[in-house]
């Protein structure tokens, strides 16, 4: 259970008008989840993080309540739920773990492009990162099942490429996994995503330093 403390899961850019479009009042609150993730995950101390994502899902809660079929807004559940576990770690996580997959399930039942297929993202994030059986649902070619999907979806996005290449780096893929990460950190600013893209490329920046130091 050690990867699920370090279980970070971000949301990607709008591409493609959803099939079932956010109210203006949505999308504010769209942007509340996506900002407040960001400070939570990125300048919140460790041991603060956990209750205060479980804050977050209860806003999130709220926000589906009015647009139960949006798409975004369950995609970013799952986010929540799935950062949420990474900040509680051990067996306890599991049961967070197994609802943002639900959640992540349902949003691409809805739209699979919502938010540039980051469904697909969080999914094989998830897939990768959980236990397999008989503890979770962990699986790694499902895993590489999703990211590619995300990447078909989105080739050029900081978060695809980031955990594709965290993933293959797992498989010790590390010449690939380089390759994703050059291309995470030249992927385009995203507007109003500022800090998430800033810890995000710090991250990304970490781990080629980690690969390359398995190429030598």
């Amino acid at each position: 259970m050690n990867a699920l403390r370090t279980l970070i899961i971000a949301a990607l850019g709008f591409t493609a008008l959803p099939a079932f479009a956010l109210s203006a009042s949505g999308q504010d609150q769209l942007l509340q989840l996506q900002t407040r993730w960001a400070e939570i995950n990125y300048q919140t101390p460790q041991k603060q993080r956990e209750e205060a994502f479980a804050k977050l899902v209860t806003q999130a809660d709220a926000a589906l309540a009015s647009e139960p079929k949006a798409a975004e807004l369950l995609i970013w559940r799952g986010i929540i739920l799935s950062t949420q576990a990474g900040a509680k770690g051990g067996l306890g996580a599991l049961g967070l773990v197994k609802e943002a997959k639900s959640s992540l399930e349902q949003a691409l039942a809805i739209d699979p492009q919502a938010l540039a297929g980051s469904a697909y993202t969080s999914l094989g994030s998830l897939y990768y990162q959980v236990p397999g059986w008989p503890i979770g649902f962990g699986d790694d070619e499902q895993a590489e099942k999703m990211l590619t999907q995300a990447l078909a979806i989105n080739p050029d996005g900081l978060d695809p490429n980031y955990f594709y290449a965290d993933y293959l780096q797992r498989q010790k893929r590390y010449e690939e996994a380089r390759a994703a990460l050059e291309k995470a950190l030249a992927a385009k600013d995203r507007p109003g995503r500022e800090l998430a893209d800033k810890g995000r490329r710090a991250e990304a920046q970490a781990l080629l330093q980690q690969v390359k130091s398995k190429l030598k």
